[in-house]
């Protein structure tokens, strides 16, 4: 469950090759392990085709004819643009060969039940030449399931550009780890379902994909000798007279998601409607930054607060406190970050990063993953890039993509209460990176629960109240 931009690919190949590892035989494991993914997938009575490229992408192909073959299956490998190229590619298909199987002739008549798209990898280029674009045109036409070894042709690698002829596919598998271009868009509608192949090499990405698996073994454990100090103490710097609910459901977050006690800063209007949907919580008025102590473990500031001077003074100053800060909403600004030994986190969606960085909506989408990285380094900030496949970057170059969530967060509210969900979250959790990761990865769970049993347009804040109960049992 990790991802690679193109050139970390290469880099891959190249030490593996250094340390003993063929590249024959690393194209040898992912042809086997894009078999065992397939195979499990189509009947042996159903006509496959595959085509292959002339380069290494083509080579995997070539491998897993060979096992198709082998096995049973009723598969054709054609190349439509001409034979492999590369040494290793050239190779296994001198191997496919020598065991007795032929090449099929490309032919636009071919019939096929699966079409598997063999033509380009990580290294292709955009825009399609015309003759590939025709091929991927016609694959496109055909009635037929479609798969992908690595990345449908004509989609990047490592941004969300792509073709107006990239293959659409329903299936993809990825050799050795996610590629960028997965989780961007528009190239991301173009990967159908999407799948890792292990190819017997180490992950040595420093960006991951979270799973339930991270979330159920960093999910703080507590034992029976505990007390409501032993779960933080937050801050909630959040609401105002107009925006009151804002804050309520900042409250609903951080409470249903563990912390021990929560004090609000709001206005007293503000109090009145948040006090009945969180009794527990104390609230502080009228707050300046010297009358607060060290009793608080994280503080959150922005929901329902309108930017003006104070507030920006306000959090300049907390800056300097060694507390960890989470920003939203209101709190978000083009502001110079200072070095702090605690963590800063700022959660945009994409119109905010927008007025972060000067950038159109449409370009942080096609390279989120990079422009949320450049910006967490840059800052020395968390970045909480939220949105369909939220990015989390760190400031020391790693981060996560999140996987959970749908259509139904779509709705104002449900990001106030992802603000108080991190509140909990790292006031909770020993270490930050699965403090965040695991707040980002239950809040989408809870939508995707909702889902099951309700419209996506009838989510509302407001229902995690009931959601977070249910979800967080499955996992402390």
């Amino acid at each position: 469950m990790y991802m690679y931009t193109s050139k970390q690919i290469k880099e891959i190949d190249s030490e593996a090759e250094q340390k003993g590892m063929s590249l024959f035989a690393l194209m040898e494991n992912a042809g086997n392990g894009l078999y065992h993914k397939i195979a499990s997938l189509v009947k042996r009575k159903d006509r496959l085709v595959i085509l292959a490229g002339k380069g290494n992408n083509g080579g995997d192909g070539v491998v897993l004819a060979r096992y198709l073959k082998n096995n049973g299956y009723n598969v054709r490998l054609v190349f439509p643009l001409g034979e492999s190229k590369t040494k290793t590619s050239i190779e296994h298909l001198i191997y496919y060969q020598a065991c007795g199987f032929s090449i099929d002739s490309f032919s636009k008549d071919l019939q096929a039940d699966w079409m598997i798209d063999a033509l380009l990898g990580v290294g292709s280029e955009l825009p399609l030449r015309v003759d590939l674009a025709e091929i991927t045109d016609w694959i496109n036409h055909q009635d037929a399931q479609v798969i992908a070894i690595d990345l449908p042709t004509g989609v990047s690698s490592d941004n969300g550009e792509s073709d107006a002829h990239a293959v659409q596919a329903d299936y993809t598998y990825s050799v050795h780890g996610y590629k960028p271009s997965t989780f961007l868009f528009p190239a991301s509608d173009y990967y159908g379902e999407a799948t890792v192949v292990d190819i017997g090499v180490p992950q040595t990405s420093g960006w991951k994909i979270w799973s339930e698996i991270e979330v159920r073994n960093t999910m703080p454990r507590h034992t029976g000798n505990t007390h409501k100090g032993t779960f933080g103490t937050g801050l909630l710097v959040a609401g105002s007279d107009e925006m009151p609910g804002s804050a309520a459901l900042s409250a609903i977050g951080a409470l249903r998601f563990g912390t021990g006690k929560l004090a609000i800063a709001t206005t007293k209007h503000a109090s009145t409607i948040i006090g009945p949907l969180a009794p527990e919580a104390t609230f502080l008025y009228n707050i300046q930054a010297s009358q607060l102590g060290n009793q608080y473990s994280c503080m959150a500031i922005g929901p329902g607060l309108n930017p003006d001077e104070e507030l920006e003074v306000f959090i300049l100053e907390m800056l300097k406190r060694s507390i960890p800060i989470i920003l939203d909403a209101g709190a978000l600004s083009d502001r110079k970050y200072q070095q702090r030994s605690v963590p800063t986190v700022i959660t945009p969606h994409p119109g905010e990063f927008s007025r972060l960085t000067g950038k159109r909506t449409i370009d942080i989408q096609k390279n989120r993953i990079t422009l949320a990285s450049e910006y967490a380094k840059e800052n020395g900030v968390i970045v909480v890039l939220k949105g369909k496949y939220t990015v989390i970057a760190f400031p020391d170059g790693t981060g996560t993509i999140n996987l959970t969530g749908n259509r139904a967060l779509s709705k104002g509210g449900t990001g106030d209460t992802l603000t108080g969900m991190l509140l909990a979250s790292i006031g909770t959790h020993k270490e930050v990176k699965s403090a965040i990761a695991n707040a980002v990865y239950v809040h989408g769970i809870c939508a995707d629960e909702w889902v099951k049993f309700n419209g996506e347009q009838t989510l509302a804040g407001h229902d995690f109240d009931r959601l977070l109960p249910e979800i967080c049992c499955r996992y402390t």
